[in-house]
């Protein structure tokens, strides 16, 4: 099959045929429809995360349908179109029968601890435990972002902020994630500003619906931010992983305010310096969240199905397998609104 391997970081990936993968008892492989091209992917093309270790084929963030069924799989047969989470949870562990799948300590990450879906083919684990069938009126490059951005801000707004109607939500950055969480967030009846210092990607943000949009290059941002609301947000989505936009999001609530850390500190920001008195003077609630379970995806994909939420603005861009170097190259520096999706894994 065809693949793009991760032979030297921050070099472009080297495009190759490798041996089809099989399945493992308990797995199955899918052909790939549609694999995003993820900040996260990024982080492993730069060398900025340890559990990756070269070669590697990057891919976390995909949809597919299964050909071929390893032993043991029950749920799944071939010919079925399915969608899978970024963590590849056991399914058995006491994490995962308690429904927290993504601390599961026996966990599979496809593009970080294996091989994933920059390629024709990708060989799933605990496949019974993990994948959803992708709804026929979902197209796959809409599905692909529900294996990790929007399952990600979902689970972000849902089950770490636990976000209620009329409620003001913050967004520092307005990538992928930013998007998404934009998005569920005004589905979920919240009222959102986001923050970024690209005009453009500002620019979409309003086009989508944002209640209002903070431009962090031209101004101080949660003080912008707390003349808006009226006193601060009452949830912050940090989505970008760095210092200064964690602390931006914590001086941006009001007193009782949940921020969430979506975005992945990694390299220099794995130590950050954060205004512990903001936390203290305003009681607020700080979470960490990374993935989703899959017992979500049904609310999710009820919402979607519902008509309540259109994810189709995030993708603004399909692109070819040869095309993802660039893409991942790209977030060196401020990328252009909306996301990249692999859909032509043949060039």
């Amino acid at each position: 099959m065809r693949a793009a391997r991760l032979i030297t970081y921050r070099q472009p990936l080297e495009l190759a045929n490798v041996p089809d993968p099989t399945p493992e008892p308990g797995g199955v492989v899918l052909r790939v429809l549609a694999c995003g091209v993820c900040r996260s992917d990024w982080h492993a093309w730069s060398g900025s995360d340890p559990d990756v270790v070269l070669p590697m084929t990057p891919g976390h963030e995909y949809c597919g349908e299964v050909v071929a069924v390893g032993a043991g799989v029950t749920r799944w047969a071939v010919g079925d179109r399915v969608i899978a989470p970024f963590i590849l949870a056991c399914g058995r562990c006491g994490d995962c029968s308690a429904g927290n799948q993504t601390t599961c300590a026996s966990q599979v990450v496809p593009g970080f601890t294996c091989d994933g879906a920059y390629a024709e083919m990708i060989a799933v684990s605990h496949a019974d435990a993990n994948l959803t069938a992708l709804p026929d009126t979902l197209s796959p490059e809409i599905a692909a972002s529900l294996g990790c951005r929007a399952t990600t801000a979902w689970q972000a707004l849902v089950g770490r902020a636990m976000i209620q109607p009329g409620e003001w939500l913050v967004v520092f950055g307005g990538g992928g994630v930013g998007i998404s969480t934009l998005l569920l967030g005004r589905a979920l009846g919240a009222r959102v500003i986001v923050v970024d210092i690209d005009q453009a990607k500002l620019d979409y943000a309003t086009r989508l619906g944002a209640d209002a949009v903070v431009n962090a290059a031209t101004c101080d941002a949660p003080e912008a931010v707390r003349e808006i609301t009226g006193g601060g947000a009452h949830v912050g989505i940090e989505a970008l992983g760095v210092e200064v936009t964690t602390v931006a999001t914590m001086k941006s609530l009001r007193k009782l305010g949940r921020m969430v850390q979506i975005g992945m500190p990694a390299g220099d920001h794995t130590q950050m310096t954060l205004p512990m008195d903001v936390l203290y003077s305003g009681q607020l609630s700080v979470h960490g969240t990374r993935g989703m379970p899959s017992w979500r995806y049904p609310s999710l994909l009820n919402l979607i199905a519902g008509g309540q939420v259109d994810l189709s603005p995030m993708v603004t861009r399909t692109i070819s397998l040869s095309q993802a170097s660039a893409e991942l190259a790209a977030f060196d520096g401020p990328t252009p609104p909306g996301v990249a999706v692999i859909t032509d894994f043949a060039n």
